[in-house]
């Protein structure tokens, strides 16, 4: 539902660039704000700015979180907890890169997770991931698009937690050399080393595939964005978070 007043202010943007045009100028090109000038709305209390920046990076720190925990449950909650921990802390936050400063503290918090949780659950890393690129490349032509997506993550998974991580931000989330360390607090030769580690892995024919369908893997939905929003902000609300609750207010 749109706010009171929006029409009007829609009709008021469309009169004054009619006027633009008529008068041989050209109208101004709507643009979305930056991730800083959102952190600010955040610090004054704008639930619209906290809502904005969390679609903007939900993607992206579901899927660095995934990379560590291989469980999607388990990286929606780290997911949670690291904006929770961000939007208590906004005052600490330096103007730079906003991004980085996030899956820093996404990655952080799966970190933390994985070793609260200390399952025993059958590692990937045992599984080798010849056997797992040779299954991959016998599958004949015809099978369907979700077996060969569920098979390239599999060998995803089967990379060492160094190299899936890298991996992620650089060709699924398809960050910069210089992001992805940013995001890992590692140097860029360091990203270049373990990039290349994992395509090795992965080898060539796995590879040039995972690039073509790099926008579908652990895929990010609509519904998995507006539960994540919908938990964060329910939680900052919440009195029992005591830090949330005096920013929001």
């Amino acid at each position: 539902m749109q706010e009171p007043g929006c029409d009007m202010e829609q009709n008021r943007t469309a009169t004054e660039s009619l006027s633009l045009l008529r008068a041989g100028l050209r109208a101004p090109i709507p643009t979305q704000p930056g991730d800083d000038e959102l952190v600010v709305a955040a610090q004054r209390h704008d639930n619209r700015a906290f809502e904005a920046l969390m679609r903007r990076y939900n993607r992206r720190l579901f899927r660095v979180t995934r990379s560590i925990l291989r469980d999607e449950a388990a990286a929606e909650d780290a997911v949670q907890e690291c904006y929770v921990r961000a939007f208590t802390h906004l005052h600490q936050y330096q103007p730079g890169s906003f991004g980085a400063w996030l899956t820093r503290l996404a990655i952080n918090e799966a970190l933390m997770l994985r070793r609260r949780t200390r399952r025993t659950t059958l590692s990937l890393d045992d599984i080798a991931t010849e056997s797992v690129v040779a299954d991959y490349l016998t599958t004949p032509d015809t099978s369907h698009a979700t077996g060969a997506r569920q098979l390239l993550e599999q060998a995803i998974d089967a990379l060492p937690q160094q190299f899936r991580t890298v991996f992620i931000l650089r060709v699924v989330e398809q960050l910069s050399t210089a992001e992805t360390a940013a995001c890992l607090d590692i140097n860029q030769a360091t990203v270049k080393t373990r990039l290349h580690r994992a395509q090795v892995r992965l080898r060539e024919d796995i590879a040039r595939r995972l690039r073509r369908e790099r926008l579908t893997l652990f895929e990010f939905g609509g519904s998995r964005c507006d539960r994540i929003v919908a938990a964060v902000l329910a939680r900052l609300r919440s009195a029992s978070t005591a830090a949330a609750l005096e920013l929001l207010l």
